[in-house]
């Protein structure tokens, strides 16, 4: 009979792996097995129906001049009554030509109202002073570079026929820029991504967290975030969820996403979301409890258990090097093994993007490892408290639609 000490380090390493697993596995085949044969809200609003509600489209922006013009455009091209759809632009001190462009098209676009904020404040603050502007019964918040079809806004507000429905999340896509980057990666993250979403919604009402970029909720229901947090749109999302309202993702609301095709740039992104995941954490810890609830075990599932993956992945590591040094079998000998390689994996497929040979596997590995690299980061600086909401805008890589 093996010594306790290593009963308890090995029972560690697999409660380790099985949280890994869950939330990256077991919880999205469970998850499709509940949703099965369940249907969307069919509360809803007709296309023609005449008490279509008001909405104000909200938007921070910073120096986005590549993309707002794409941005506006794409807002007001819209199946939407124009005469109930006004859009709220703040601009957060940008120094490009954002501003002036965002006035020149505010003249031809009656609906468009712009506030130009001379210094930095934030997201969270610009988008506070937009929302108390507002005054239709639905917001919907979105991001410069993600750009609506006709339809998206229809699609998001038809739902608030419900009045049991605060949020409902779009469903943006993210198209292949080229083999070299990572937006294949992002792409098949986001697809899935969006499933889960959905699949929560009609389950359990309780869609964790809409994608930031496009999104609408009820205003009744709507809480701005703190203007120390980062992550405005989980916040937003939670808050719904806590007041009692349901958050679902509705498919057909489709939009585009522009984004950067450089691991750098998104891994930038994904450490600065890393750090306000961890703020919205202990702003709804309470939320976690009890844990077999709908809407905790998908808080666990989802998204609590996955920001803590990289500490799963090192205690796991920890545990296995402690098993090996104490004598443990092949079998965890060659556990260890795959874990050191796997990282090492990197390197590989590093070495071969610099000679123009692109693995996709390899880049699957390079973006699972680099983003929760960047979710370690991001609770580092947390744990070391957050000292700016102000950012920067991702480089833009637009495709020609």
């Amino acid at each position: 009979m093996p010594p306790l000490v290593d009963v308890l380090v090995a029972a560690v390493l697999w409660g380790s792996l099985l949280l890994v697993a869950h939330t990256y596995v077991l919880f999205p085949l469970l998850l499709a097995r509940l949703a099965r044969g369940r249907r969307q809200n069919q509360q809803v609003y007709l296309r023609t129906d005449p008490d279509l509600p008001r909405i104000d489209v909200l938007l921070a922006v910073y120096n986005e001049e590549q993309v707002i013009e794409e941005k506006i455009r794409s807002t007001f091209t819209t199946t939407y009554p124009l005469d109930k759809l006004t859009f709220y632009i703040g601009s957060d001190n940008s120094r490009d030509q954002t501003n002036a462009l965002v006035q020149r098209l505010a003249a031809e676009h009656p609906g468009l109202q712009f506030r130009p904020f001379h210094q930095r404040t934030g997201k969270p603050g610009v988008m506070e002073a937009l929302s108390a502007e507002a005054t239709a019964p639905v917001l919907v918040l979105t991001d410069a570079n993600v750009f609506f079809t006709p339809d998206t806004l229809y699609h998001l507000v038809k739902h608030f026929r419900n009045p049991g429905i605060g949020q409902v999340g779009g469903h943006i896509l993210n198209l292949d820029h080229r083999p070299a980057g990572i937006s294949g990666q992002e792409k098949a993250y986001l697809k899935r991504e969006n499933q889960i979403k959905y699949q929560e919604g009609i389950v359990w009402g309780a869609m964790m967290g809409a994608f930031g970029g496009c999104f609408a909720v009820r205003r009744s229901c709507y809480h701005p975030a703190p203007r120390s947090f980062i992550v405005d749109d989980f916040f937003i999302s939670m808050a719904v969820l806590q007041d009692g309202y349901q958050a679902i993702n509705e498919l057909d609301a489709i939009c585009h996403e522009d984004v950067s095709d450089k691991l750098p740039e998104e891994f930038r992104r994904k450490a600065r979301i890393s750090t306000g995941n961890f703020q919205n954490l202990v702003a709804f810890r309470h939320l976690l409890w009890p844990p077999w609830r709908g809407l905790s075990f998908a808080y666990w599932s989802h998204k609590v258990l996955r920001w803590l993956t990289p500490l799963l992945l090192l205690l796991m590591l920890l545990c296995n090097v402690v098993l090996v040094a104490r004598g443990a079998g092949w079998f965890y000998q060659l556990l260890l093994l795959g874990q050191v390689g796997a990282p090492l994996l990197l390197l590989l497929d590093g070495a071969l993007h610099r000679v123009g040979v692109h693995s996709r596997l390899l880049r699957f590995i390079t973006h699972f490892y680099g983003m929760n690299a960047a979710l370690l980061l991001g609770l580092w600086r947390f744990l070391g408290g957050v000292k700016t909401t102000v950012w920067e805008p991702t480089q833009r890589f637009q495709h020609k639609r």
